[in-house]
């Protein structure tokens, strides 16, 4: 029989409703969370019993845990990296643990399921390790690794972002990949036409990544630029194209600065929404005066292109 994958999530408790929403966008059958913090007083309100078996009483109460479980033919190292990469960026304190690979194997671990992949009418992802297809000669190739960082092109928001990028980039542009993981799209974006793009990213792992895959993809300053830090502190000047693969909540913050960011007509491109959330997306944006021109969807996961 194949084995399912534990992932298990430590946060402190103040974060684990938020930790929890997190957890669900990497599968859609449900997630298990415990939470001790109030132990004590939900024993008496639902069972009224003082009594509490000893193994419980152990139980932290400072930290929670969210238990993820993922069925055999799903790739573990990829939720890892989406979850590492999301709280990251949530601000969420986290410490990620898997049942059968140990966090030093990870980099290993994506080979057993990350294959050249086609995207789009262009592209095709291409692990470094892996022969290149006959059948995908005339794409434009993208050569990754992806390390412990997100973005490989199997994810569904990854895809729908490559995808869009593919519809929007114009001959010439400029792009901004806020968030920038494994360097995914900002690679892309240049083999798409763009003349230059920058990658900004918190997290300095994701930014060691994508400087060793622009380099794989003789991609370098100053056509191709990664940044560690966030946004408004560490970026400047304007671009055809501002492309968010993050979270809702951080898309609906981004809202109040992306317009200093986008050159006159550009374009917003927003992934990594859940379709739940999507409503709160579209609010946010009203609210800043940005109009939705564009919407795609895949597997539950929603992209919008939007303009001011």
């Amino acid at each position: 029989m194949s084995e399912w994958t534990e992932v298990v999530v430590s946060v402190p408790v103040g974060d684990i409703g938020r930790a929890g929403d997190i957890a669900q966008m990497v599968v859609p059958y449900g997630i298990y969370i415990e939470d001790y913090s109030q132990l004590e007083r939900e024993t008496q309100e639902i069972a009224h019993i003082d009594l509490i078996d000893e193994e419980l009483l152990k139980k932290g109460r400072t930290k929670g845990l969210v238990h993820i479980y993922l069925e055999p033919q799903e790739n573990p190292q990829e939720a890892l990296a989406f979850l590492r990469e999301r709280y990251t960026e949530a601000g969420i304190a986290h410490e990620l643990s898997m049942v059968t690979v140990r966090e030093e194997d990870w980099a290993e671990g994506w080979k057993k399921y990350f294959t050249p992949l086609p995207v789009g009418e262009k592209l095709l992802i291409q692990p470094t390790w892996e022969k290149l297809p006959d059948e995908f000669a005339g794409r434009a190739l993208l050569w990754i690794d992806p390390g412990m960082a997100f973005g490989t092109g199997g994810h569904a928001t990854t895809r729908l972002c490559l995808e869009t990028l593919e519809r929007v980039i114009k001959p010439g542009a400029t792009v901004l990949d806020v968030g920038c993981g494994s360097g995914i799209l900002s690679m892309a974006a240049l083999l798409l036409g763009a003349s230059r793009t920058v990658g900004v990213d918190i997290d300095a792992l994701a930014v060691k990544t994508a400087v060793e895959n622009g380099a794989r993809n003789h991609m370098a300053p100053p056509r191709y630029t990664i940044v560690e830090g966030d946004l408004t502190g560490s970026i400047s000047g304007t671009f055809d194209v501002v492309v968010a693969n993050i979270v809702a909540d951080v898309i609906c913050a981004l809202c109040a600065d992306v317009g200093r960011f986008l050159a006159p007509g550009g374009r917003f491109v927003a992934s990594g929404i859940i379709d739940t959330r999507e409503g709160d997306v579209r609010a946010a944006f009203a609210q800043h005066g940005l109009t939705v021109s564009e919407r795609y969807a895949e597997d539950g996961w929603v992209c919008l292109v939007a303009q001011f």
